[in-house]
């Protein structure tokens, strides 16, 4: 009788536990939806709870509602964004790093791989040529790396408060999980795959406070990843 009893016990708070779970979960998707359509941010602290915690159960969720497969991880993006991106500005931009994919790099791209990842030579052939030099002028560290495990190696042998990376939606999102101690901001990359991979230069450039920082000058500048020249007000 006391087993039994025990075991109803047991399948009654699973239920509940189950049902709150699944509440949790279509709240917090509800309210990235919301973030996404009308830019108004609510509840973030739920929100990235069950991005951090019940992250895979959350994209299956999206997958059986019938959304997008990668909304899930730009919802996680764009709330860490907002809530990160007062706590980043007011870091000193010696503090910050720039983390770039590899996959940006132009296929003629001749730099050498190391410990932290590719040594650029700043070419200028693609954005992370463009982009790297402007970065390091106003204080960043900045780094190229062809793969996750590159990150480990950079939070353990740097010294920064603050990171800002450039990823496809996933990439980005799981990293800025990774780093959610570093303030962490994130730029999508405008054309993903594998290879030959695109970004938004002023989009970039603006990020990091480069026009706030450069602001007695005014230069063109040829964005690599198109097909026209474009013109940053520095």
């Amino acid at each position: 009788m006391f087993s039994e009893s025990l075991f109803q016990t047991i399948g009654q708070v699973s239920v509940v536990l189950i049902i709150c779970l699944m509440v949790v979960l279509i709240v917090s998707l509800i309210l990235g939806v919301i973030l996404l359509k009308r830019n108004t941010l609510i509840f973030p602290k739920l929100v990235l709870f069950a991005l951090d915690f019940l992250y895979s159960p959350l994209k299956n969720l999206s997958k059986a509602l019938g959304f997008d497969d990668i909304m899930v991880d730009h919802i996680g993006v764009e709330i860490r964004n907002q809530v990160n991106e007062k706590k980043f500005e007011d870091v000193d931009n010696k503090k910050k790093i720039l983390v770039f994919p590899h996959c940006l790099r132009d296929p003629s791209c001749e730099a050498t791989l190391n410990e932290t990842g590719l040594v650029c030579s700043d070419c200028g052939k693609c954005a992370i040529g463009v982009i790297k030099p402007k970065a390091e002028e106003i204080g960043y560290k900045v780094f190229i790396i062809p793969g996750s495990t590159f990150v480990n190696k950079i939070v353990k042998e740097n010294d920064f408060d603050s990171v800002l990376g450039i990823a496809c939606y996933e990439d980005l999102n799981k990293s800025m999980m990774k780093l959610s101690n570093f303030n962490p901001q994130g730029v999508l990359l405008s054309r993903t795959g594998c290879f030959k991979t695109a970004v938004d230069v002023k989009t970039v450039l603006s990020k990091i406070g480069y026009y706030n920082t450069i602001s007695d000058k005014k230069i063109d500048l040829v964005n690599p990843c198109s097909n026209q020249d474009e013109e940053f007000i520095n």
